[in-house]
């Protein structure tokens, strides 16, 4: 449960709700029951594998950070060895359920798998680490749409470009969080690297984020439920900045929670205009 991160389901909710937006869009509406269970078990399913990685790989820093110190492997109540075992059965109930698809899909999941794995090193060389979680995040876009339509059309990256901006907004926020034990550390983020802009910064990304997804809505023509969607996550942007501006670690860590409100007003507003249709 708590290697998993089971107890903290907001990673699970900010990975499904980018992966349920382009699986409605991919089958212009309701997706069937197959391919919902498979997107959202998949999700819960890496999600999970992928705090694994990121706690294997964290082991010898999340002692010394108050967020992060009473983790599984840094309080030594699990092992490495259980650890890898615990990821290697969540990466295969992940594979069995992507074998029901087709070929590109299953492909397309081992980028996934090694993006994933990469991400939880790139804070020791880059300060956009979150721009390589977003890739991780994101990669389930396409896949959805391989899995629905067997194709991978322009839509679909658009969506990805928007899924990953829309990470590196929320995960800087969360970043925030952490930026006096990481400089500390030695270690890099966003946060650091945005300094005394970072709110600036979090919101021209946030614009942009809904700039990819006006666009989306343009390409295919959606209706006004949709844009309802994007006006509710513009509102909560705001309120976001409420939260953060005097970048107290309890505010930017509320506000990095609200995107799961933001995401979830986006598929509401996603599946209204196709209910519509």
């Amino acid at each position: 449960m708590l290697l998993a991160r089971l107890d903290k389901p907001i990673g699970i909710y900010l990975l499904l709700w980018p992966t349920l937006w382009a699986l409605w869009f991919a089958a212009e509406g309701w997706p069937g029951w197959h391919l919902l269970l498979v997107f959202s078990l998949g999700v819960l399913l890496t999600r999970s594998a992928g705090c694994v990685m990121n706690d294997i790989a964290d082991r010898d820093f999340d002692g010394h950070v108050k967020r992060t110190v009473a983790r599984p492997l840094a309080t030594g109540a699990v092992s490495v060895r259980e650890a890898v075992t615990f990821m290697g059965i969540l990466l295969a109930l992940a594979l069995i359920l992507v074998l029901s698809t087709n070929l590109t899909t299953v492909l397309l999941s081992v980028g996934a798998v090694a993006i994933a794995g990469a991400y939880p090193y790139m804070k020791r060389y880059t300060y956009m680490p979150q721009a390589v979680l977003g890739a991780a995040f994101a990669w389930g876009i396409p896949m959805t749409f391989s899995a629905a339509t067997g194709t991978l059309p322009q839509i679909a990256w658009l969506f990805f470009i928007a899924a990953v901006i829309w990470t590196v907004a929320y995960d800087t926020q969360y970043a925030m969080v952490d930026r006096d034990d990481d400089i500390r550390l030695h270690l890099k983020s966003s946060a650091i690297l945005f300094g005394d802009l970072d709110l600036v910064m979090i919101g021209v990304l946030q614009v942009s984020f809904l700039g990819c997804m006006v666009l989306a809505g343009q390409l295919v023509t959606l209706t006004w439920p949709y844009y309802m969607g994007l006006a509710g996550a513009a509102a909560l942007f705001a309120y976001q900045h409420t939260l953060t501006r005097k970048r107290a670690r309890d505010g930017c860590f509320a506000a990095f929670l609200n995107n799961h409100w933001a995401g979830a007003a986006i598929f509401l507003g996603t599946v209204a205009h196709f209910l519509q249709h």
